[in-house]
């Protein structure tokens, strides 16, 4: 980096109340100097900027947000918010003292508790504000008078004076107070649209009621508006709470203690005091306090927070662990290895986050128009009241209009659009187990034409296991072979040995010491077994050493070769006994996965360091006949450019080590992990559990998510394109407009929600 010293802070931000909000903030932030990138998320209120910490403090890039007339909650509450010079942050910004939130909460528990204290004062208002407005829109309705009068005007007008009042500048005192903030700055957002549109039916009929005390009277138009648009931001805010919930419900599954063994006492300590290198007591039933391998004993333990899948994992001495998976049976004994940050559910909460913080380059068209949207509206209501009047000369014909313009504009549904979507399809594949890492990352599953796999790891279980044991001497059982055989490799670390050696442990087989053991490199090993040499290898070492193989044997041996599987002959005294063929078997929903992608019209491609015989063996079984063999690792990146240059757009699905060159490469970057290598940089997705599948559905998941995005900005479009011109040609009443104008924004954020359902029956 040359020496820049790039920090990210992230921060919430209180006021926005439409897309324009949002836009004006994060052109701010980019004017200062020193900030690398700036992301303002109107859905989350949230910001995300990067910014070079030799040229520019945290507490300036508060001070921009406060200049602009918003407020700053920052991560920490412990990390003050330090003002603009004149400023008091204890006076205006939403912390912990004005908030009621406890001085060691951590920024997420703010932001959770801001958003739960938005929603409960939300609701508050609106009841408040609707009960106002029902006397005042039932008199207006049904022309009620009284025979009571007072300062020589009908006691009915007095009652609509003061509950319009009550509800215009009482409860919608936001609208109002946010108008004159942004006026201040010479600014208009959504607050400026709504003030004026409401002010101007109070402000005339006030007037027309002192001057006159006769005539059309829009005392019910503002009030209702008013009324119509606190429901609106209360179901909306309810709504985004929903579709947020997904990082508050990852946190939650976190353990709050742990009980760690201290001079052979076990002692419960709050989890922040867990240290690298503890010995940790988990007892059936409780969660997994931070990552680590088990130290002593076994059990089932739950990580379908982690994977997405149900059924439990068995876990032995040396597994790994992680944190708030659930230990279901037996006691373990743990021994940390990770802990805070470092762990793997911290790491999945930041990508969501992160995810949900960045936009997507969609989202720029929306932003722009967002960002002009306001000042082109109050253009239009000044264009139309001035029409009208010189059509009508009655400034009422007007004044209606006018407030229907200003009323019906609805930034926060373009504003709302891509965030919510993003929101609810992250959060749901973290869940699943699939972490999309930004917007962009959605956008690039749009129009995947090939899905290439690394094989090892990633369609077959990447451990070679035996699949078959063949006796080839009377007298002798599989059993006998592969216990000289276990006992032999025993004292090899080749990955084919552990293998033999594994398949004879799981079989209960004895194993027994050997003498004067010898590796033959590439070829086989050799040793003697009780006075008995033994000799397990290839062809080549079967023929070198002199040990003859029968048509019997060479044809047993040829067909267990063809089926992709690495043969080797066990012999005793130069005496053949039988074969063992090894092979790094297919994952269990790996032929499934490859026929549901075709299924999508998407081709499939397979590339090994295998020779072209046991890839194509591979390849049949799985479906793939699109195989590239023999490839180096260093070179996969080349045929992934290989396809590109024909014009497809390339999915590349590795186990994001020594594919990320691959990954980098592709149009679409697909990460397995396994837990411990979750924060893989180079790709676009990762996919904590390592199954083909998982493939298919995060596909799925990332094309129904952008989908839903192109849903919201049409909508969202159409609506203010059709709606303007109706309002401002008097065919739309303010009252309908107000209720439209609120429902716009819920039904983005409602769309936005349905991905949930829709990914049920996936």
């Amino acid at each position: 980096m040359g020496g820049i010293m790039v920090k990210t802070v992230n921060f919430n931000i209180s006021g926005m109340h439409c897309a324009s909000c949002s836009i004006k903030n994060e052109r701010s932030l980019l004017k200062l100097p020193g900030v690398k990138s700036a992301s303002v998320n109107f859905a989350l209120r949230k910001a995300s900027v990067d910014y070079d910490e030799s040229i520019v403090a945290e507490n300036q890039i508060y001070g921009v947000i406060e200049k602009n007339g918003y407020q700053v909650i920052p991560e920490q509450a412990s990390s003050p918010v330090v003002s603009t010079p004149g400023h008091s942050p204890e006076a205006d910004s939403p912390g912990h003292h004005e908030m009621g939130m406890p001085a060691d909460a951590t920024g997420a528990s703010l932001a959770s508790l801001a958003a739960a204290q938005e929603v409960a004062a939300a609701k508050k208002k609106t009841i408040w504000a609707i009960a106002c407005t029902v006397p005042v829109l039932l008199i207006a309705m049904l022309s009620l008078s009284s025979p009571f009068f007072f300062l020589g005007r009908d006691l009915t007008l007095w009652i609509q004076v003061v509950l319009s009042m009550v509800v215009i500048i009482g409860f919608g005192w936001e609208f109002h107070s946010g108008m004159v903030r942004q006026l201040r700055f010479l600014s208009a957002n959504m607050d400026t649209l709504i003030s004026i549109g409401t002010l101007a039916a109070l402000i005339y009929s006030v007037v027309l009621m002192v001057l006159d005390g006769n005539g059309d009277f829009y005392f019910e138009t503002g009030a209702v508006i008013t009324a119509l648009i606190l429901l609106g931001r209360y179901f909306e805010a309810k709504s985004r709470g929903q579709a947020s919930e997904a990082i508050e419900k990852l946190m939650q599954l976190g353990a709050k203690t742990a009980r760690v063994l201290r001079k052979n006492q076990e002692i419960e300590i709050p989890i922040e005091q867990v240290q690298v290198g503890d010995l940790l007591v988990v007892r059936p039933g409780e969660k997994m306090p931070v990552d680590g391998k088990v130290a002593k004993g076994s059990s089932s333990v739950d990580e379908s927070m982690l994977t997405g899948e149900s059924m439990p994992v068995t876990k032995h001495p040396n597994d790994d662990i992680f944190g708030a998976t659930i230990n279901i049976s037996g006691s373990l004994v743990m021994k940390a290895t990770k802990v805070g940050k470092d762990t793997v559910l911290a790491q999945i909460v930041k990508m969501v986050s992160d995810a949900q913080t960045k936009k997507a380059p969609i989202q720029k068209l929306a932003d722009t128009v967002s960002g002009i949207f306001v000042p082109i509206v109050l253009g239009i209501a000044v264009l139309t009241t001035v029409i009208w009047y010189l059509v009508t000369g009655d400034i009422s014909q007007s004044i209606i209009p006018a407030v229907a313009v200003v009323v019906i504009a609805c930034p926060c549904a373009l504003g709302l659009a891509t965030p919510t979507a993003i929101m609810v399809g992250t959060g749901l594949g973290a869940q699943r187990g699939i972490l999309i890492k930004n917007g962009e990352s959605l956008e690039k599953c749009k129009k995947i034409d090939v899905v290439m796999f690394d094989k090892t790891g990633t369609l077959t279980q990447g451990k070679p296991r035996v699949t078959d044991v063949l006796s080839l001497r009377q007298g002798t059982t599989t059993e006998d072979i592969l216990k000289l055989a276990g006992s032999v490799e025993n004292s090899s670390e080749h990955p084919l040995a552990r293998a033999v050696v594994n398949a004879a442990k799981e079989r209960k087989l004895a194993i027994k010491e050997v003498e004067a053991f010898k590796n033959i490199e590439g070829k086989g090993v050799k040793a003697n077994l009780q006075r008995n040499l033994i000799i397990i290898g290839n062809s080549l070492l079967m023929k070198e050493t002199g040990i003859n193989l029968d048509a019997k044997a060479r044809t047993a041996w040829d067909q267990l070769e063809g089926q992709a599987k690495t043969v080797v002959g066990v012999t005793r005294n130069k005496y053949l006994l039988g074969l063992i063929a090894i092979a790094d078997i297919a994952k269990d929903d790996a032929r499934d996965a490859v026929r549901q992608l075709h299924e999508q019209g998407i081709q499939t491609a397979m590339i090994t360091g295998d020779n072209q015989k046991t890839a194509v063996a591979i390849g049949s079984q799985l479906g793939i006949t699109t195989i590239f063999a023999q490839v180096l690792p260093q070179d996969k990146a080349e045929k992934v450019k290989g396809l590109q240059d024909q014009g497809l757009k390339v999915a590349f699905v590795g186990d994001g080590i020594n594919d990320a060159p691959a990954l980098v490469q592709a149009d679409l970057g697909i990460a397995m992990g396994t837990g411990t290598d979750i924060a893989i940089e180079a790709g676009n997705i990762v996919l904590v559990k390592g199954s083909p599948m998982k493939v298919v559905e995060s596909l799925q998941l990332a094309r129904l998510t952008f989908k839903t995005i192109k849903q919201n900005l049409f909508w969202a479009f159409f609506y203010n394109v059709a709606a303007l011109p109706l309002a401002a040609f008097g065919l739309l009443n303010p009252i309908i407009a107000a209720g439209a104008m609120a429902f716009s924004s819920v039904s983005v954020v409602g769309n936005s929600l349905r991905i949930k359902r829709k990914m049920r029956v996936v």
